[in-house]
C-alpha cells in the first residue's frame, strides 16, 4: 500500500469515526468480549518532544506520538492485529488527525486577525459633508433654480440653503461644459464649486396616493430608504415607522457610494420653472386644467450632483484602472445595501451619479431607489405569486433569475444577487463598449451562455475581465456576491504580491499583506485630504468588512482565473 493512500484512508476513517465517536464504544465492547478491562483515560507513559525542537514539529510530534500511544493499547491491537502493514495505516491516520487539527489552528488563528481588522475599521463611519441643521422641513426654506433632471416618475431641481454645506478648499464635483470651437461641439469636463445651489430638490410626480401626509409617505417610502436619521420630522417619522411594508420599512446607513436623502416632507405643487412644457399632465388642476396630479407631493432634499454616469461616459473612456475603481464602487454600494436588506432593483448608469475627489478620481453614488425591495426582515425574497406583483425596474438589465420567474403559489424572487448582475451589465459602458443588453438583442441577451457573452477590451486587466464574466453567469448559485466580486477586484489592485506565491504559502502571505495594508490605510487616514480620497475609502470599505471565508473565496476565483489564463498559454 502506498503512502498516499495509506493518507487517504486515514483521513477519511479518522473523520467518520471521530464524528459518531466510535473509537471509545467499540474499545468497551470488544473488552467486553474478551473478558478484559479496557483504559479509555489518557496514558501515563508518552513520548515527550525535546524541548529544543520547533514549535510547529513539537506539535506534530505530539500529536502523532500521542495517537499511536492510544492505537496501541491493548484493545486496539488485538482488534486490528500488529502487522507492519496495519501499523502503516494507523499511523496515517495520526498523520491525517495531526493535519486537520493544525489546519483547523491556523483558520482560527487567521479568522481572529480578519474579525480583528474588521472591528478596527468598522468603527469609522463615513462622514456626510452636510451641516447639521435644525430647518429645511418646508419648500419655502430653499432657493430653487433650474431643472438638471427628470425620469419617469420625478423632476430634479438645483436648490440652495443656507449653512447647509460645510466649507472646503479643495473641488469635489465635476460640471458637464459643451466646448464651443471649431467643428462639432463635444462635452468636457471642469471642476467647479456649485456654491450658489449645493442641494438638488426632487419633487415626486403625484398622480394617485393622494393629498394626505400618511398616504403620501405610505405610497412613495422606497424613496426614503437611504433617508438619514433626521431627515423626516419627529411625529412624520412615528407615522411611517409604525406602519407595514411600503412605510419605510428600512433605511440604511450613510455610505460613500450611496446617495443621502437629508431631508424629506411633503408640500403643495409648485409652478417651478418649466413645468408646464416639461410634465404638464401632472400638475394639479389649480396648475394645469387637464392635469391629474394632486395638490401636494413629496420633496426629497439630497447633494447636488454634476452628472450621471451616463452623461459622463458620452465624452470621456476611462482608462482600466480608473474603471476598475468605477466598478468596485458599484459592488462597494450593492454590498452595502445588501448587508442592509436592500436590493435597488433599478441599477443603471441613469441612476448612478458622479463627482469628483479632492485627489481627481471619480466618486460614484447610487440613487433613485424608487423601485428598491426593502422589505421590514431584509431578507431580499419576494413572494411572487401574481403577475401584479412587481419585479422592478428597467426589464433589459434584470438577473436571469428575475426576468424568466413564472407567478405561482409558492414562488419566491431572490434579489440577494440580481444587483450584482445589473453592475456586470454596467461595465461594458464602463469601458467603452455598447451594452450588450439593451436594443433588439437585449431581450434575448439573458439567455446567452457566459462563453457567448461579448468580451470587454483586450487592454482591460484580466482580473476585470474575470469579474465581469462570474457577475453575468446565469446561475445565481455559481454567481460570486457583491462582496466576493470586490474582493477579487481589491486584491487585484492592491494585494498581487501577496498572491504571487500564493499557491505554495497557503494563507500566511495573504494575512500578512493585510495587516500591512491596515496599517497604511491607518496611517494615510490620519495623513489629511488623502483619507478622504476615493481609493482610501475603498480600502476602508474592504477592510471593515473583512471575511475570511469571502476572501478565500475570492482567492479561488483569482486562482482558478490564474490557472485559465496559463493553460490558454499553453495551448497557443
Amino acid at each position: 500500500m502506498s503512502v498516499k493512500h495509506a493518507i487517504s484512508r486515514g483521513l477519511k476513517f479518522v473523520r467518520s469515526v471521530y464524528k459518531i465517536g466510535l473509537l471509545k464504544p467499540a474499545g468497551r465492547i470488544a473488552a467486553k468480549f474478551r473478558g478484559e478491562r479496557v483504559c479509555v483515560g489518557p496514558q501515563s507513559r508518552t513520548a515527550q518532544p525535546q524541548t529544543f525542537l520547533p514549535s510547529r514539529y513539537r506539535y506534530f510530534r505530539t500529536t502523532v506520538s500521542g495517537l499511536a500511544a492510544r492505537l496501541q493499547s491493548g484493545g486496539f491491537r488485538r482488534f486490528a492485529g500488529g502487522s507492519p502493514r496495519n501499523r502503516a495505516v494507523f499511523l496515517a491516520f495520526g498523520l491525517g488527525v495531526g493535519l486537520i487539527e493544525q489546519q483547523l489552528e491556523d483558520d482560527r488563528r487567521y479568522a481572529a486577525t480578519c474579525q480583528g481588522i474588521q472591528e478596527l475599521f468598522s468603527k469609522k463611519r463615513f462622514q456626510s459633508p452636510l451641516k447639521q441643521f435644525t430647518s429645511g422641513y418646508k419648500l419655502e426654506d430653499y432657493a430653487i433654480g433650474k431643472q438638471i433632471g427628470k425620469g419617469s416618475n420625478a423632476t430634479v431641481y438645483e436648490a440652495a440653503a443656507p449653512l447647509a454645506f460645510k466649507k472646503t478648499d479643495t473641488c469635489s464635483v465635476v460640471e458637464v461644459v459643451e466646448d464651443q470651437g471649431e467643428g462639432e461641439s463635444t462635452p468636457y469636463f471642469r471642476c467647479c464649486s456649485l456654491t450658489n445651489f449645493p442641494l438638488a430638490v426632487k419633487m415626486m410626480w403625484n398622480i394617485g396616493a393622494g393629498s394626505s401626509s400618511y398616504s403620501i409617505l405610505r405610497s412613495m417610502s422606497q424613496e426614503l430608504v437611504p433617508a438619514g436619521p433626521h431627515a423626516l420630522k419627529q411625529e412624520n417619522e412615528q407615522i411611517t415607522l409604525d406602519g407595514h411594508f411600503g412605510v419605510l420599512p428600512r433605511t440604511v446607513p450613510a455610505h460613500p457610494n450611496v446617495i443621502r436623502v437629508h431631508r424629506a416632507f411633503t408640500a403643495d405643487v409648485p409652478l417651478l420653472p418649466g413645468a408646464r412644457e416639461e410634465y404638464p399632465a401632472v400638475l394639479p388642476a389649480r396648475l394645469n386644467p387637464d392635469g391629474i396630479g394632486y395638490n401636494r407631493t413629496l420633496f426629497l432634499v439630497m447633494k447636488n450632483y454634476p452628472c450621471t454616469l451616463r452623461q459622463y461616459l458620452e465624452g470621456h473612456q476611462p482608462g482600466w484602472r480608473q474603471g476598475t475603481l468605477m466598478l468596485l464602487q458599484l459592488l462597494e454600494g450593492v454590498d452595502h445595501l445588501c448587508r442592509e436588506g436592500v436590493a435597488h432593483r433599478d441599477l443603471k448608469s441613469d441612476n448612478v451619479l458622479v463627482e469628483l475627489d479632492s485627489d481627481g478620481s471619480l466618486r460614484l453614488v447610487i440613487s433613485d431607489f424608487g423601485c428598491c425591495l426593502a422589505q421590514s426582515d431584509g431578507s431580499l425574497q419576494l413572494p411572487f405569486n401574481s403577475v401584479w406583483v412587481s419585479r422592478g425596474g428597467n426589464a433589459c438589465l434584470m438577473a436571469p433569475e428575475v426576468a424568466t420567474a413564472v407567478p405561482g403559489r409558492a414562488v419566491v424572487i431572490d434579489y440577494s444577487r440580481a444587483d450584482a448582475w445589473a453592475v456586470g451589465t454596467i461595465s461594458y459602458e464602463i469601458f467603452g463598449e455598447p451594452n450588450p443588453f439593451y436594443g433588439a438583442q437585449g431581450l434575448q441577451s439573458r439567455c446567452y451562455q457566459e462563453k457567448q457573452l461579448p468580451r470587454l477590451p483586450t487592454s482591460v486587466a484580466a482580473d476585470v475581465q474575470l469579474v465581469v464574466r462570474l457577475l453575468l453567469r446565469r446561475n445565481p448559485e455559481k454567481r460570486p456576491s457583491a462582496r466576493v466580486a470586490a474582493n477579487i477586484l481589491h486584491l487585484s489592485l492592491w494585494g498581487k504580491k501577496a498572491l504571487a506565491n500564493q499557491g505554495s504559502a497557503g494563507m500566511t502571505e495573504l494575512v500578512d499583506w493585510l495587516l500591512c495594508q491596515s496599517a497604511v490605510v491607518l496611517l494615510r487616514g490620519c495623513g489629511g485630504p488623502r483619507g478622504n480620497t476615493v481609493e482610501a475609502e475603498l480600502q476602508r470599505g474592504f477592510l471593515a468588512h473583512l471575511e475570511l471565508e469571502d476572501l478565500r473565496t475570492a482567492v479561488g476565483f483569482l486562482l482558478f482565473g490564474r490557472e485559465q489564463r496559463q493553460a490558454c498559454i499553453l495551448s497557443a
